[in-house]
């Protein structure tokens, strides 16, 4: 990953308690589809306020899915910590499912009188389209900032097939990842520490 773990985890202390609740609660409470439908509204928000970069985006992303629980909420620790430490991760979590819980709620309490209502029907049909835009929108912009390597691409595509038509699990496919990755890190290290020193031995040689 890219992200560096001091980045992750550095508080920013000139961002206030109450401007994250704020936040995240304007972020759950216009959020339909689930938890990645939130990923744009958190983008947008975020490099707002220059809270996250691009590049930090598809880090904590990563990591929220990776992680147990529901991505929304573990969107909202991650980057509540790296904003406000512990408070600021307690803070982001409640503002965004504070809205949701009540919106929920209502529903729940009214919808058994109105489930069958055409006009209802017709509002959630109208808003499934809008939420598939949402999600994929901001997945191709991460996707053209991100993959600028070939194999990042092919990586990509693959994962996209695995995913989506052969119900692969995403982190099945993330600790694979990180696997290799780290092995092809450790292997590169290896190579270049042993250059380096045929490299200081050709040296002493020489003198």
């Amino acid at each position: 990953m890219n992200m560096s773990e001091e980045t992750l985890n550095a508080p920013k202390e000139e961002v206030s308690l109450w401007q994250i609740f704020t936040v995240f609660a304007k972020i759950g409470a216009f959020t339909s589809g689930g938890g990645y439908a939130m990923i744009p509204l958190i983008r947008d928000e975020m490099i707002k306020r220059d809270w996250m970069t691009d590049e930090e985006l598809p880090d904590i992303i990563a990591m929220a899915q990776s992680a147990p629980g529901v991505l929304a909420v573990n969107m909202s620790i991650f980057v509540g910590h790296k904003l406000h430490g512990v408070k600021g991760s307690v803070i982001a979590t409640l503002g965004s499912v504070i809205p949701s819980f009540i919106t929920i709620l209502l529903i729940a309490m009214i919808f058994t009188n109105f489930r069958d209502n055409p006009v209802v029907e017709r509002i959630f049909k109208g808003i499934r389209p809008v939420v598939v835009s949402l999600i994929a929108v901001p997945m191709i912009n991460m996707a053209r900032k991100n993959n600028k390597t070939w194999w990042a691409w092919a990586i990509s595509i693959v994962t996209l097939f695995l995913v989506a038509f052969l119900s692969f699990s995403p982190i099945y496919i993330l600790l694979v990842l990180i696997v290799v990755s780290a092995s092809i890190a450790v292997i590169k290290n290896k190579k270049e520490a042993k250059n380096c020193l045929l490299y200081t031995s050709d040296a002493a040689d020489d003198k």
